[in-house]
């Protein structure tokens, strides 16, 4: 019998205790697209046999893990200061979650003490388990497109099974909007308004599998943030980013999205060092800019927060 590469289901929940499967259940339920796995990476460790005949010798599997993925919409819970259902894929990216009850939900990044997760992804009856897993994202908000988490997350190995797939409960996922005049309204660099076509935060997560006698672990061991974003060209006087770049200096960067109560996001970086930009582009025969920021600690594990309202 054939299987169905569409049918997919993909169920999320934080660990109490690292790589203990903390069996997510129907209403841990990701809506997501662009699903991938790569179920069995590692390495093969050669047996190396001196042998009196030409040919290879036998290999051991080792350091084994999985790595998944996918995107999901972002959007918030329908109801401000209640974490969205995707809040453990979030908590997993090595970010804080700050609740402030009937009012927001706040993510930042830290520097230690992360989280981790165990993801269920069913595909038409096999289950792929990843425990103690950790990942990396970005922060995706294009014009007339839904925003988007693209997420890569790699998890300790278990043996794929047979199982039936849970019934997902999405009914905690609210709709997106696309971003738009109408449904962005703040994109601000350095407290002025310019009109975007692509923004892009790349948390930049150095993630590893740290393999050890005694110890099997996915590990964040780095970070490096960035952001990317085309904006329309206007006069130097407005905004400089020539005289900016060779001058090291920051900016703050502000993107508020969505209209609705419970379903709005808003992105801030306080300090963001402007880099070299790229080559300016065109469309539709209108000059744009293409920014690259580096986003910069104030006081440390601040130099950019994520905020539901």
């Amino acid at each position: 019998m054939q299987l169905y590469w569409r049918k997919k289901v993909l169920v999320a929940a934080l660990e109490d205790t690292y790589g203990v499967d903390a069996g997510p259940g129907a209403g841990n339920a990701l809506h997501c697209i662009n699903v991938g796995i790569r179920p069995m990476e590692g390495q093969d460790v050669d047996r190396g046999h001196d042998t009196p005949w030409l040919g290879a010798s036998g290999t051991i599997p080792a350091d084994l893990h999985m790595v998944m993925t996918f995107t999901v919409e972002l959007v918030g819970s329908g109801v401000a200061g209640t974490a969205p259902q995707f809040a453990p894929v979030l908590r997993s990216l090595g970010l804080a979650e700050t609740i402030t009850a009937n009012t927001s939900v706040q993510y930042n990044p830290i520097s230690g003490g992360f989280d981790s997760a165990t993801y269920h992804l069913n595909i038409d009856g096999i289950l792929f388990a990843l425990v103690g897993a950790r990942g990396d994202a970005n922060v995706v908000v294009n014009a007339s497109g839904i925003p988007m988490l693209e997420c890569t997350v790699t998890g300790l190995w278990t043996k794929p099974t047979d199982q039936v797939a849970v019934t997902p409960n999405l009914s905690g996922l609210q709709k997106p909007q696309v971003a738009s005049k109408a449904n962005t309204p703040t994109f601000t660099i350095n407290g002025t308004p310019h009109e975007m076509r692509s923004f892009t935060l790349a948390m930049g997560n150095e993630v590893e599998g740290r393999f050890l006698v005694g110890k099997d672990e996915i590990v964040i061991v780095d970070r490096s943030d960035s952001v990317t974003t085309q904006i329309e060209a206007d006069a130097l006087s407005t905004l400089d980013p020539f005289a900016l770049a060779r001058d090291q200096e920051t900016v703050a960067l502000a993107l508020n999205h969505g209209t609705a109560d419970g379903r709005r996001v808003a992105f801030a970086v306080p300090a963001a060092q402007v880099m070299r930009p790229g080559a300016p582009t065109e469309a539709q025969g209108i000059m744009e800019w293409p920014l690259n920021l580096r986003p910069l600690p104030v006081t440390g594990n601040d130099q950019w927060t994520l905020t539901f309202t």
